[in-house]
C-alpha cells in the first residue's frame, strides 16, 4: 500500500481559528444581503427611486464579495503545525 499523508482519525481538517474566520465571512455575507433587501413600493403603479441608493447598489454587493473572499481565505489557510 502507498503511504498517504492524511489526518489521523478523529482530527478535524480545520482548526478553531479557521472556523472563527468562516463565521466572520458569513456575517459579512449576511449583513450584505440584509442591506440589499427592501426597496419595494407600496403602490405597484408608482416607481420607487430608493432602489438605486448607495446602500443597495454599492455597499451591499461589496460586503458580499468581501465575505466570499474571507470564506476562501478561511478555507485555504493552513493550520499551524
Amino acid at each position: 500500500m502507498k503511504n498517504k499523508k492524511s489526518t489521523p482519525k478523529g482530527e478535524f481538517i480545520f482548526k478553531k481559528e479557521n472556523y472563527k474566520i468562516m463565521f466572520i465571512g458569513l456575517a459579512f455575507i449576511a449583513i450584505g444581503f440584509i442591506l440589499m433587501a427592501g426597496g419595494g413600493s407600496d403602490d405597484p403603479n408608482k416607481f420607487n427611486e430608493t432602489i438605486y441608493n448607495f446602500r443597495r447598489i454599492r455597499l451591499a454587493p461589496t460586503l458580499i464579495i468581501i465575505g466570499f473572499a474571507i470564506e476562501v481565505f478561511a478555507i485555504l489557510k493552513s493550520p499551524k503545525q
